[in-house]
């Protein structure tokens, strides 16, 4: 075999050998591409799924927390026109509030937490004036007390969580939110202990009357 052959010959076999190694290569780096973009989008999914979850939670916390003070405040509207009114709406409304928020609890971070804690501290209290009503020495008194309660405190206390979600959830951002949301939540706190003393102060007259 001269030299010109064996080089010919060389050349072929180096040619055949690199073609299939590079076309190994490039099947191994589609492969891994492939497998890396499955791994993006199954990340993405999960990301889109956490967040669906997240919204559901918040829209149902939302929901609850507006369907318990508005069927506090009906029950207290009622009884202030002499109409006969059915405690299992409200005791049903509470015990959807209670359950809903029991479970955000274990999902909610430490701010939004926050919020629905004295927001929930805040329904118990108005649940309080509800039943108290029939017992109340100067009825006028308790219904204005009661009326003003749900239409302010317990009404801003509301619109607080709803922002709040919203702003957690970047829908509603605000430059100056945690401010905002520190000052609405020292209101809402003491309106709901001089609420919580009046009702005390209440029983024991009660309690002590003739």
């Amino acid at each position: 075999m001269d030299v010109t052959t064996l080089a010919v010959a060389l050349i072929s076999v180096g040619g055949t050998l690199g073609g299939t190694l590079g076309g190994a290569v490039l099947s191994q780096r589609a492969s891994r591409e492939q497998s890396e973009r499955a791994d993006r989008e199954r990340e993405q999914e999960r990301g889109e799924q956490a967040l669906q979850a997240k919204r559901d939670l918040y829209a149902d916390l939302n929901a609850t927390a507006r369907a318990y003070r508005v069927a506090a405040r009906d029950a207290v509207q009622a009884a202030g026109r002499s109409e006969s009114i059915d405690p299992a709406v409200l005791n049903a409304a509470k015990e959807a509030w209670a359950d809903q928020y029991s479970q955000a609890q274990m999902a909610l971070t430490k701010d939004v937490l926050e919020v629905a804690s004295k927001l929930n501290r805040a329904l118990g209290a108005g649940y309080s004036v509800v039943k108290q009503l029939p017992s109340s020495p100067d009825l006028d008194e308790a219904y204005e007390r009661a009326n003003a309660w749900f239409s302010g405190p317990m009404s801003d206390g509301v619109y607080l969580l709803r922002v709040t979600l919203r702003h957690d959830l970047g829908v509603e951002v605000e430059p100056h939110f945690e401010q905002t949301r520190t000052q609405m939540l020292a209101v809402l706190d003491s309106a709901r202990r001089s609420l919580e003393h009046q009702l005390a102060a209440e029983r024991v007259q009660v309690a002590g009357s003739p």
